[in-house]
């Protein structure tokens, strides 16, 4: 791959985990360009700057929801000039140059904290932070699609909020139950299985989203129909991001809950898993560890907004909060103490 550095002396450097998934969710990849000028090298720049102008586009729908950027449209004036500032780099995923014409295929990276003071002053919510990663499980219940449905999905996704590993062979169904997912969630080292189930005929396909954990199963939603498995694929994606981020988008509406909650844990690798969960929760802040011991801690936070919404984020992450006696009780669902 050809990288084209669009400012000079910046270095994009992604060593840790946090920083690589910053990357994915800040690249966009597979723009078409096709643009003329007077020489080749012309061409190329114009097909540069409309790939940044375009995936700027992209990248703030991304993390953004569509009725926060139609009410604070105004407020939010992208132009071609702030596009370019926004990105860092122009990747080259494929190209056919000749006779003063460019065409390709481009990915674009921009600079996660330029896009966040961007929306920032433009007031929209946004989450780029990736929810838990998911083994997902391509179903249909026509078997003559589900192998070709099974191998449109890549290995791993790309520039989701929503980060899964793809599960082949036809193996699992709905009703698959939780503990045979456990080889396959440790190998990719996910926290739940999402299926997607195909339906429908060619012209008309439509996909049902479902997410399975260890606390049971949950619908997502169907998405429109499809003209073909690639856009039935695409909007599948689509309906996953947007689902996440109208759970994990918190709103200043004033709702703050303080809380102070009983861990139970079997292991230190299983609080370690569970310390972590409420760490990257998008509705926690002010996480403070008051006690530890070899089987339980004890554990204070703040959450953002309602109690059955925190719940479920949780659930997501594998995480079971309940009242008991001793009061409120964070427990591993995997573990089911």
């Amino acid at each position: 791959m050809i990288r084209i550095l669009v400012t000079a002396l910046m270095v994009f450097v992604f060593g840790s985990a946090a920083q690589a998934q910053s990357r994915d969710v800040y690249t966009v990849r597979g723009i078409p360009v096709d643009e003329q000028a007077s020489s080749v090298i012309e061409a190329q720049q114009k097909a540069f700057n409309a790939a940044k102008f375009v995936g700027a586009q992209e990248m703030i729908a991304r993390i953004t929801l569509p009725e926060d950027r139609m009410s604070a449209s105004a407020s939010l004036a992208l132009t071609p000039e702030l596009a370019d500032r926004l990105a860092i780099a122009v990747d080259v995923e494929e190209e056919v140059r000749g006779a003063g014409r460019y065409r390709g295929q481009l990915a674009v990276v921009f600079n996660p904290n330029s896009v966040r003071s961007l929306l920032s002053k433009a007031a929209i919510p946004y989450t780029d932070q990736q929810g838990p990663r998911a083994l997902l499980v391509p179903t249909s219940s026509d078997a003559r699609t589900e192998f070709v449905w099974a191998e449109s999905w890549p290995e791993t996704s790309q520039g989701r909020l929503i980060p899964t590993v793809t599960a082949y062979g036809g193996v699992y169904g709905p009703e698959t139950p939780w503990s045979l997912f456990s080889g396959d969630l440790a190998a990719a080292n996910a926290r739940r299985v999402i299926f997607a189930d195909l339906s429908g005929v060619p012209g008309a396909y439509r996909v049902t989203l479902s997410i399975l954990t260890a606390s049971g199963a949950q619908k997502i939603g169907t998405t429109s129909a499809m003209p073909n498995l690639e856009a039935a694929r695409m909007a599948a994606g689509d309906l996953l991001d947007l689902d996440w981020k109208r759970s994990a988008i918190v709103r200043d509406d004033g709702t703050r809950t303080v809380i102070k909650a009983s861990v139970l844990y079997t292991s230190l690798a299983e609080w370690n898993t569970l310390r972590g969960a409420l760490l990257r929760s998008p509705l926690v802040s002010d996480f403070r560890t008051e006690a530890v011991a070899r089987r339980g801690a004890v554990v204070e936070f703040v959450y953002t907004g309602t109690d059955q919404r925190f719940a479920n984020d949780l659930r997501q992450r594998g995480v079971q909060l309940q009242q008991k006696p001793i009061g409120w009780v964070l427990t591993s669902a995997l573990s089911g103490q």
